[in-house]
Order: C-alpha cells, then sequence, then structure tokens
C-alpha cells in the first residue's frame, strides 16, 4: 500500500468516527502514526484530501465489484438479488465506514460544488454498472431503472446505517426486499 492510500485509508476511518468536522490533516497524521505535516504534504487544501477520498472510495468500491466486471452477456434477476443483498450487507457490516465516509461527503458537497463533481463522476460509474446489469437481466429502460436501482439500493444501506428503521435487514432480508425490486423493474413496460 502506498503513502497516499495510507493516508486515504485513514481519512475515510476519521470520517465516519469524527465526521466532517473531525477530518484534518493533522487528525489523519496522528490517526495514521505519521509525523505531522505528512499528510499535508501529499493533500495540500482540504479539498485535495476530500477528492483523494472519494477516488480511494471508489478504487476501494472497484476492487470489490471484480466478480461482475465485465458485465456477463445475461443474468438472472435471482443472482442479480443475490449480489445486490451481498452489497448491502457488506456495506452495514465490514465496509461501515467507507458507506458512512460517503454520506459525510455527500452531505458536504452540498456546499462544495467542486466535491460535488468528484462525487457525480465517482456516482457515474455505480450507474452505468446497475445499467449494464440491469439490461444483461432484460430490463426495458436500464439507464432510468438502473439509475433507480442504485438510488433503492443506497436507501436500503442509508436506512439501516442512520435511518429511523425499526427492524434492521440482513441476508434473506435484503435478498427478498431487492429480489422484489428487481421483479417491479424487469416487469415494468418500456416508457
Amino acid at each position: 500500500m502506498d503513502r497516499r492510500d495510507q493516508i486515504t485509508d485513514v481519512a475515510i476511518a476519521t470520517l465516519a468516527r469524527e465526521g466532517m468536522r473531525g477530518l484534518t490533516h493533522r487528525a489523519v497524521d496522528r490517526a495514521a502514526g505519521l509525523p505531522e505535516g505528512s499528510c499535508s504534504y501529499y493533500f495540500r487544501t482540504r479539498q485535495a484530501l476530500l477528492a483523494a477520498t472519494v477516488e480511494r472510495l471508489a478504487a476501494l468500491d472497484t476492487d470489490e465489484l471484480a466478480p461482475v466486471t465485465p458485465v456477463p452477456a445475461r443474468i438472472d434477476a435471482e443472482r442479480l438479488a443475490a449480489l445486490m443483498a451481498g452489497m448491502a450487507e457488506r456495506a452495514v457490516t465490514v465496509n461501515r465506514d467507507r458507506m458512512l465516509a460517503r454520506y459525510e461527503l455527500s452531505l458536504e458537497a452540498t456546499r462544495r460544488p467542486e466535491l460535488r463533481a468528484a462525487l457525480v463522476a465517482v456516482g457515474e460509474r455505480y450507474r452505468e454498472l446497475a445499467a449494464a446489469l440491469l439490461a444483461a437481466a432484460g430490463a426495458t429502460d436500464p439507464e432510468r431503472q438502473g439509475r433507480a436501482l442504485v438510488a433503492f439500493l443506497d436507501g436500503m444501506i442509508f436506512d439501516r446505517l442512520a435511518g429511523a428503521g425499526r427492524v434492521p435487514l440482513a441476508g434473506a432480508d435484503f435478498r427478498r426486499s431487492f429480489a422484489e425490486a428487481l421483479r417491479g423493474v424487469l416487469d415494468a413496460p418500456a416508457g
């Protein structure tokens, strides 16, 4: 792991633990056990650190999505539901810090156009993948439906991590929810 990855991994953990206000160059140096000034050496400004953190989140997600890239020519709805359920379950368990950091960055992006641009660019990759997977599953309008499906996935994860949902979903519950959503998407007429 190179130093930039080490710093952005610590930035992700710091965002998850301390929120946006707790993310400083000095806090990252301390948490990483690096000499003071190391973070600012690699990422001169807070914006540079935030943009690099967005890219690191995307790189980690890309590694995790490797089993479905390239997208197969055909994928059945059951396999796609299981894939999405697995992503959601990992997002609320082993990748919890990544999701919390992503939500912190997303909220901050509502006030920082340059951060918003970075998040939109990364988010478009996920929407394109969702559209390709839905096309492989036979969706009638995969681009539009892919955006909706990503929003559904994100909403399920957000509800589990930060929402007011009383009953936590996991395993079979996630699979059932995604299977139901996919049935609605795949059975919908075009237009």
